[in-house]
């Protein structure tokens, strides 16, 4: 029996298994979403919606355990410092899976696991940065016509 088992084994080894894990959730991260099968793209939807629980603490210690888990520090950055404050209004399911059907040369089950878009709403509860970001672009674009 598989009682209090909390791990899709995917048919790798554990080594094997928490490494791709790192790679596809930094890729998460990183792009917004990807492209999987259905179970890989469930484990990591998983582990990234605790990795963004991570971000949203904030601390130090917080932080090495993300890297610990990550191992990748660019994608730690850019989780603490973008993707984890956009969603301080949001209390969990900071990720979606959505089926895509059987692929083609081996009819494995696709999906596409993307980051939930922040609703204006909670933006602002969040106060994260998205005004500044579309003002800059106008700052842009004003100087781009000025030159």
């Amino acid at each position: 029996m598989r009682h209090r088992v909390k791990t899709f084994k995917i048919g790798r080894t554990s080594s094997h298994r928490t490494a791709m894990m790192a790679n596809m959730v930094s890729s998460l991260l990183e792009n917004g979403q990807i492209t999987t099968t259905l179970v890989k793209g469930k484990e990591a939807a998983r582990v990234t919606d605790k990795m963004i629980t991570l971000g949203k603490k904030g601390s130090l210690h917080h932080r090495r355990l993300a890297v610990s888990r990550l191992r990748n520090k660019d994608a730690v950055k850019h989780l603490f410092d973008n993707v984890a404050p956009s969603f301080a209004g949001r209390e969990g399911g900071y990720t979606r899976v959505i089926k895509l059907g059987c692929r083609q040369g081996d009819a494995a089950e696709m999906c596409l696991v993307q980051l939930v878009t922040v609703p204006a709403a909670d933006a602002k509860k969040a106060k994260t940065a998205a005004p500044v970001v579309n003002a800059e672009v106008v700052e842009e674009k004003k100087a781009e016509e000025a030159k």
